[in-house]
């Protein structure tokens, strides 16, 4: 599954288990670890361009900010995901790393220097919030910007 795909995976399934209570809120949790994966299926799913498609089904009506907002009440660390993107990963429990976010980079078609990481960085978060919104998901305004 691409990086993006795993951010709406991930958001998505918090949202799910929220709306389902509590029990089922721990059971996405505990189920949303990392399996492991053939190299082969890993190298088909980042070469793959993002669809859309899937995203529109599994995002639509959630609110974005709200499943956020709650995982970070919730999390260990004070994170900053309303403007960092490696925070927003953080809370995603998603790879981080510049490496990571130079393939989120490619697959949201950043046409600028994956050297200038802070430059990247801003696009991305600015791009995750407008792909979320584009695909049915509720984000304020002030986050797509």
């Amino acid at each position: 599954m691409s990086i993006f795909g795993n951010i709406v995976s991930k958001i998505f399934g918090h949202h799910e288990a929220a709306a389902a209570g509590p029990e089922a809120a721990a059971t996405a949790a505990s189920s949303s670890a990392p399996a492991a994966t053939p190299a082969s299926e890993v190298a088909a799913s980042t070469a793959a361009p993002i669809d859309a498609a899937p995203a529109t089904a599994s995002i639509a009506g959630v609110d974005v900010e709200a499943v956020l907002t709650s995982l970070a009440a919730h999390h260990k660390e004070k994170l900053d995901w309303r403007a960092s993107i490696v925070d927003l990963m953080k809370l995603l429990d998603l790879d981080s790393s510049l490496a990571a976010r130079k393939e989120l980079a490619g697959e949201l078609h950043y046409a600028g220097d994956t050297e200038d990481s802070a430059a990247m960085n801003i696009w991305l978060h600015k791009q995750v919030m407008l792909k979320l919104a584009e695909n049915g998901g509720k984000v304020p305004d002030e986050l797509k910007h």
